[in-house]
């Protein structure tokens, strides 16, 4: 089975729409993985939680389906957010000085894509 992880960077959520729309969419198509959100991206979670963003929905759906692994927990700190990110029973990792390291997924025969 082909095993994808998004890594999302941008806190753009014009951009991060196309993190969630293709995760939803390897998931619908049997595919293994998730999202990991780094970056300026970790802002987002809380904003996308509130039921009148518009990527609320989406959220929703990948949050329902566990396709988001967990957010930085080095950016989340650092951006303000981290107790806002946990809040939305969103993990924060990094176990690389407290980033997620793209290694441990490639190790574990995941392709990494970065969004």
């Amino acid at each position: 089975m082909k095993k994808v992880v998004l890594f999302a960077f941008r806190g753009d959520p014009m951009c991060f729409v196309h993190v969630l729309l293709n995760a939803l969419d390897l998931a619908d198509k049997g595919l293994e993985g998730g999202i990991v959100i780094e970056g300026d991206a970790v802002k987002l979670v809380p904003e996308m939680g509130k039921p009148d963003h518009f990527l609320y929905q989406l959220y929703t759906q990948a949050r329902e389906k566990n396709l988001i692994i967990g957010a930085c927990k080095a950016c989340s700190t650092k951006l303000g957010v981290a107790d806002d990110v946990q809040a939305e029973g969103v993990e924060l990792i990094g176990s690389m000085s407290g980033h997620p390291g793209v290694a441990e997924y490639i190790a574990q025969g995941y392709t990494v894509l970065t969004f």
